[in-house]
């Protein structure tokens, strides 16, 4: 695919992500009605909830990328696990606040230990401290390894967020009965974050990707002229 080509596809990929979420902020302010106990900050769930699965989706890629790494011990798997971590943060940082909203309008307080929201919080710091440990280490092969490794372990919070409310007692609902207008709304939410996620973390692991052949490039050359 031509530099031109590329260019082409991607700004028609953010043009199409920007007018679907368009839509869907449309849809949740106009067309979705209001929840008649929780009133207009109900209207939070519709990207609270579609963050929320796409947070997993991206702690997904860091597990996947950081087994991809231990097997090929190819950069590019560092690369993306990097990406999607830095988009697994802030879809997590997202996350918590609207479900903070949320809380403050249902239960009377901005906080509460339940366990979705302990397990919720503790995936956060797990992928804070991933980012934290990706620049606290000089060398880029320690980095990728331990990384890795990391990555691969702080997956296993991901299924205890989700789990949470089935497995134990918690004061989040285990399901939502949502009428027509307000599914297809939180539909269009999906597919606009959806996007905007693998957006995200396309153009992070391509800007890695060229920031390495830069540096490639520039060490053959040094190298030739000594």
């Amino acid at each position: 695919m031509s530099s031109s080509t590329r260019k082409l596809v991607i700004r028609a990929y953010w043009i199409v992500t920007l007018l679907v979420l368009a839509v869907g902020v449309w849809l949740s302010a106009y067309y979705a009605p209001i929840e008649s106990e929780m009133g207009v900050i109900q209207k939070v769930f519709y990207f609270h909830l579609p963050a929320a699965f796409c947070m997993f989706g991206a702690c997904f890629l860091v597990f996947v990328a950081g087994a991809g790494y231990l097997w090929q011990r190819d950069q590019r798997w560092d690369d993306l696990a990097d990406a999607a971590a830095h988009v697994a943060v802030l879809l997590a940082s997202v996350v918590l606040l609207t479900g903070m909203l949320w809380a403050k309008k249902a239960w009377g307080q901005w906080w509460t230990w339940s366990p979705r929201l302990t397990f919720s919080l503790i995936l956060w710091l797990l992928y804070v401290v991933y980012l934290i440990l990706r620049a606290s280490i000089d060398s880029a092969q320690k980095r990728a390894m331990v990384c890795a490794v990391y990555g691969v372990i702080a997956f296993l919070d991901v299924p205890l967020v989700y789990l949470s409310v089935k497995l134990m007692d918690d004061i989040h609902p285990s399901s939502v009965e949502l009428e027509p207008s307000m599914l297809l709304t939180l539909i269009v939410w999906m597919a606009g974050v959806a996007l905007l996620t693998a957006g995200l973390v396309a153009g992070r692991f391509r800007l890695a990707r060229i920031s390495h052949k830069k540096s490639h490039d520039a060490s053959g050359v040094t190298g030739g002229m000594a």
